[in-house]
């Protein structure tokens, strides 16, 4: 894995047609702080990342024993108010969620407060058995700023996501996983393996059809139950304009493996 110097975002490609893009944070000195210029390169890889009609899945990790320890405290305890309001701070930190193609987080340790919210960015989320989930933010005087309070509301359930940002208790990989809060718990060693063999899995969908289903079931969190059936069943027409739909429904009568394009 090659990285140019002061490089704070490693990138591999995996599969015989590099449609598995790997992303590494990569301030291991630092814990794999979130400070705005890893972010801004995790933003700039992304645009790379959706422009390149190759790549069909990201996977997104960090060095063993930290995904990310959360956001640079060093970085943000001198700002001010006026200098969080304008231009608005962390602005360009929601970049992950607004990814149009699949992304699998794969936690291999402390994913805290910012760490945290990143990993809740992600559409699929691997725990390793040694990963740590929290929003610690009230010890330090704040409260979550990317979507903390929010997301983790969503994912786990008022009670529990309240008790965790009103006391910055730390959930463990088997206590994300009861909550809701992780797909999968995977031993450390094969936890990069576990979460590559998924994307490859996921890679070999129509990516049409990926893309919509992202979208459908995200809108399960965003709408009313009615709106969300009808937005799901738009969705569901439209993979009726596509080469895909045809190719993978034919595959299965002729019972084959589909090979799909694209189209």
């Amino acid at each position: 894995m090659a990285a140019e110097p002061g490089a704070m975002i490693l990138l591999e490609r995996h599969g015989d047609g590099a449609e598995v893009a790997l992303v590494t944070l990569n301030r291991p000195r630092a814990r794999n702080a979130l400070c705005d210029l890893l972010m801004t390169q995790l933003a700039d890889t992304l645009d790379q990342l959706e422009t390149d009609d190759r790549v069909r899945v990201v996977v997104i990790t960090g060095q063993p024993g930290v995904f990310a320890a959360g956001a640079d405290i060093k970085e943000m305890l001198p700002k001010e108010f006026p200098a969080v309001v304008q231009p608005p701070f962390l602005q360009h930190w929601d970049r992950l969620s607004r990814c149009q193609k699949p992304v699998i987080a794969a936690v291999n340790g402390y994913a805290l407060g910012g760490g945290c919210e990143l990993a809740m960015m992600c559409d699929v989320i691997y725990a390793s058995d040694e990963a740590v989930f929290g929003q610690p933010e009230i010890t330090l005087g704040t409260i979550p700023g990317a979507g903390g309070t929010q997301r983790l509301c969503r994912t786990v359930g008022r009670p529990l996501a309240m008790e965790m940002c009103l006391t910055g208790r730390k959930l463990t990989a088997a206590e994300a996983l009861q909550a809701g809060l992780v797909g999968r718990v995977i031993p450390a060693e094969k936890l990069l393996e576990e979460a590559l063999k998924t994307a490859s899995r996921i890679a070999a969908m129509s990516p049409i059809a990926t893309v919509l289903c992202k979208k459908a079931v995200n809108a399960a969190h965003q709408t009313s139950l009615s709106a969300g059936l009808q937005y799901e069943r738009d969705l569901f027409y439209a993979t009726f304009a596509t080469e895909d739909r045809r190719t993978g429904m034919d595959a299965f009568i002729q019972k084959q493996a589909p090979v799909f394009t694209g189209k």
